[in-house]
C-alpha cells in the first residue's frame, strides 16, 4: 500500500515541515499515511494568513454559495474514496462511513443555502419616546479568524461543521484536526479547493496539545469552535479570556423507555444506536432506563437485536461494529467494565476483547457512582436500570454532571411534553434514541456538554456578530 504526504495547508500552499505524524489504519495497525507537523511559527503563519484574508476578503455570499455548493458536487462524486479513508483511520464501519458521507453532503448544502440569507432585524426605535425620527434595524457580520479543533469520531462531518458555517459566514478559518484522523480533513481541503476556495480562506495545520495552546495564545483568533472532552473544553474557556467559544462536549446518554413504550421498536433503536462508532459518540446510548414493569421484556427484546451484531473487519460490508480507535482506549473501557462487574455490576454477554475491538458490553446492576454510569464511557458499554416511578427516572437521568442529549420512549404526550421540560439536555427525543441527529437542528448542551450551537443557522449565528445601526432621519 502506498503511503501518502500531506503538508500543512497555508494561504493555499502545501508547506512541509521538520517533523511528521503517522497514521494507522485502526484495523489492521498499519501505517497508511502521514501529515507534516507543525511548528510554533507555522500557527502563528496560519493565523496571520487567515487574519489578512479576512481583512482583504472580496468574496460576496453569492460566491461563497456557489463554492460550498460545488464542494457538494464533488464530495457527492468521491464519495467512495472519502467512505473508504474514514474506515481506514477511523475504524468505522462501512455503514457508519456512509452515514457520515450522507450527513457531511447535506451539511454543505444547508450551510450553502444559508450564506445567502444572513440577515438581521429591523428594531422599533419609534416605539420609544425620542426615538420617533430614527430608524433602526440589525446586521450580521463576520467575527474573523475563526479556530475549529475537530475530535477523532467524526472528522469530516464535524470539520465541515466548522469549516462550513464560518465560511459562509464569511469568516476564514484555521483548522486543527485530531492528529489520529487527520486524512479526510485534507482531502476536503482539496476538495474545496477544486470548487474554487481562494487561498487563505481555510488553513489546516495538524499537531498534538502543543499546537492548541498556540492556538490559544494567539490574541489575533477571534473565536474557537471545539468539539472533545470536557476538561480540554473547560481549559479552552478559560484561556479564551473575552473571546467567543462553541463548546460540543461530552455526555452520557440517558434513554428512558417509559411502560407504555412500543418496546420493539424501543429495543431496535437502543440496540442499533448503542453501539454504532464503537460506541464512540457523544450522544451514543450509554443508560437505559426501563420501567419495572416491562425490565425483562424489554431486556430479552434488546439482547435479541444486540447479539445479531457483526462484529470486527470494518471493511467487511455486514460489520456492525468496528475497533474502537486504538487499544489503550479498549483497554480503558474493558478496564471500567471490570471495575463495575468488581463492585457488584453484572455483565448479559461475555466480555471480549481482541486488541482494539471490545465486543458489545451490557451491564445490570450497576450503581450511580460506578465509572460506566456516571462518565462518559465513549465505548460499546450500555447500563440497563429498572425504575418504578417517571419522576425517578427523570431524577436519575439528571443526576449527571452532562446535559447534551437524552431519549425518552413513551406513547404519552403529555409525559413527553413533560419530559421536554423536565430533563436537563440540550436535546430531547421522544420515541427516538438520544443518538437521532438531524444536522439542520441546533445541536449542543448544558453544564459540562458544551457551551453554543451546531447547525448551520445556529453556528452561523455563533460566527457572527449582532450590529446595530441607528439613522438619524
Amino acid at each position: 500500500m502506498s503511503i501518502k504526504s500531506y503538508g500543512l495547508y497555508i494561504g493555499g500552499e502545501w508547506v512541509e515541515t521538520k517533523e511528521s505524524i503517522p497514521v494507522y489504519h485502526k484495523y489492521t495497525g498499519e501505517m497508511i499515511a502521514s501529515v507534516a507537523k507543525a511548528e510554533k511559527h507555522h500557527v502563528g503563519d496560519a493565523v496571520s494568513t487567515a487574519l489578512n484574508t479576512f481583512k482583504n476578503d472580496v468574496l460576496t455570499p453569492f460566491e461563497r454559495y456557489k463554492i460550498l455548493l460545488k464542494t457538494t458536487e464533488i464530495i457527492e462524486k468521491r464519495r467512495t474514496s472519502l467512505e473508504y479513508t474514514l474506515i481506514r483511520e477511523v475504524g468505522k464501519t462501512r455503514k457508519d462511513a456512509k452515514g457520515e458521507l450522507d450527513r457531511t453532503i447535506e451539511t454543505f448544502r444547508l450551510c450553502a443555502e444559508e450564506a445567502k440569507r444572513i440577515s438581521g432585524e429591523m428594531v422599533p426605535l419609534h416605539a420609544i419616546q425620542g426615538g420617533e425620527n430614527r430608524l433602526g434595524f440589525t446586521i450580521r457580520v463576520p467575527k474573523g479568524v475563526i479556530v475549529g479543533i475537530t475530535p477523532f469520531n467524526y472528522p469530516l462531518l464535524l470539520g465541515t461543521h466548522k469549516i462550513a458555517p464560518a465560511f459562509a459566514a464569511g469568516n476564514t478559518v484555521v483548522v486543527k484536526p485530531a492528529p489520529t484522523t487527520p486524512l479526510t480533513t485534507m482531502q476536503l481541503i482539496e476538495i474545496m479547493e477544486e470548487a474554487g476556495l481562494p487561498k487563505g480562506y481555510v488553513n489546516v495545520i495538524n499537531g498534538g496539545a502543543e499546537v492548541g495552546e498556540w492556538l490559544l495564545d494567539d490574541e489575533r483568533v477571534a473565536m474557537y469552535s471545539f468539539t472533545g472532552s470536557a476538561k480540554v473544553g473547560r481549559y479552552i474557556k478559560e484561556r479564551s479570556g473575552m473571546r467567543s467559544v462553541a463548546l460540543e462536549l461530552g455526555n452520557n446518554s440517558p434513554n428512558i423507555v417509559h411502560a407504555d413504550a412500543d418496546l420493539d421498536w424501543a429495543a431496535k433503536q437502543t440496540a442499533s444506536r448503542s453501539f454504532h462508532n464503537a460506541g464512540q459518540a457523544c450522544i451514543a446510548v450509554q443508560r437505559i432506563f426501563v420501567h419495572e414493569s416491562v425490565f425483562n421484556e424489554f431486556t430479552d427484546k434488546y439482547l435479541s437485536y444486540v447479539k445479531q451484531l457483526k462484529v470486527g473487519n470494518p471493511e467487511d460490508p455486514d460489520t456492525d461494529v468496528g475497533p474502537m480507535i486504538s487499544e489503550q482506549e479498549a483497554i480503558r473501557a474493558e478496564t471500567w467494565v471490570q471495575e463495575a462487574i468488581a463492585g457488584g455490576a453484572k455483565s448479559l454477554l461475555p466480555v471480549r476483547r481482541e486488541g482494539s475491538i471490545l465486543y458489545p458490553v451490557v451491564l445490570v446492576d450497576t450503581r450511580p457512582e460506578m465509572k460506566v454510569v456516571c462518565e462518559e464511557v465513549f465505548a460499546p458499554i450500555v447500563c440497563l436500570i429498572p425504575y418504578r416511578d417517571i419522576d425517578e427516572a427523570f431524577a436519575q437521568a439528571n443526576d449527571s454532571k452532562y446535559g447534551l442529549q437524552a431519549g425518552l420512549f413513551t406513547r404519552d404526550l403529555n409525559l413527553a411534553l413533560k419530559a421536554a421540560k423536565t430533563l436537563e439536555y440540550g436535546g430531547v427525543i421522544i420515541n427516538d434514541v438520544s443518538t437521532y441527529r438531524n444536522d439542520a437542528m441546533p445541536y449542543g448542551g448544558v453544564k459540562n456538554s458544551g457551551i453554543g450551537k451546531e447547525g448551520p443557522y445556529y453556528a452561523i449565528r455563533e460566527m457572527t456578530e449582532e450590529r446595530m445601526v441607528v439613522i438619524n432621519l
